[in-house]
């Protein structure tokens, strides 16, 4: 199996270029990040309070996470329930945040997510995913971009979804994102030592998608 790990910080691009990479190279994609927000929207929706290790504890051991693809497309099926559309807004894109610093939340899903790569040919994009949930994954990739362009990216992610908020506010949201991902004790977010740095902010989708391509060929068969 091929295993293809794409790290970098929010708005940067890695959700959007996975899904086009796993079409042209026929692998599935996982996105790591809606398993986060999805255990975020259960503690949101249940009102509880995962600061409490207790209630974070029993949380966890009632939730019931799955993924179902459908055609090319990754549901996020929470307690029987698709939350893959419902997941997707600031608030709790900031609450995944949060309780992916959180050691048992972030085990929680390790396994899930090795296991997953051990049965399919995978493009997983994360913050961790080079450095923790697969060191050794053929081709590591970490993609970037200026806080401005992954700010405007998002906000107009957002109003196209119908979502309110300013840009403003979305600039300091990711701000804020970037600088609780980069400082955690737990796996923070970092370049894994043999990654490759993709700059995504003067290149257009197409373009960083044909500079990924590229590397994947020069590196593996596919």
């Amino acid at each position: 199996m091929v295993a293809i790990a794409i790290d970098g910080p929010a708005s940067a691009g890695k959700s959007t270029v996975s899904k086009i990479l796993s079409k042209k190279l026929g692998f599935l994609y996982l996105d790591t990040g809606a398993l986060y927000r999805s255990i975020a929207f259960y503690f949101v929706c249940n009102d509880l309070d995962y600061s409490n290790i207790d209630v974070l504890e029993k949380g966890l051991k009632n939730i019931d996470l799955k993924l179902e693809f459908r055609g090319d497309q990754q549901r996020v099926i929470l307690c029987h329930k698709d939350v893959t559309d419902s997941i997707r807004t600031d608030k709790i894109s900031s609450l995944a945040s949060d309780i992916s610093s959180i050691g048992i939340v972030r085990k929680f899903l390790l396994d899930f997510q090795r296991n997953f790569a051990k049965e399919n040919n995978i493009i997983m994009d994360g913050r961790d995913i080079g450095t923790i949930v697969l060191p050794s994954a053929n081709i590591k990739i970490f993609l970037t971009a200026s806080l401005e362009a992954r700010a405007k990216r998002r906000y107009l992610e957002y109003q196209d979804k119908g979502y309110k908020g300013s840009y403003d506010e979305v600039l300091e949201s990711i701000k804020q994102r970037d600088y609780n991902d980069s400082n955690r004790e737990i796996a923070p977010l970092i370049p894994a030592r043999d990654s490759i740095i993709v700059d995504t902010t003067e290149y257009t989708l197409d373009e960083v998608v044909d500079i990924i391509l590229d590397i994947v060929k020069k590196s593996v068969t596919v």
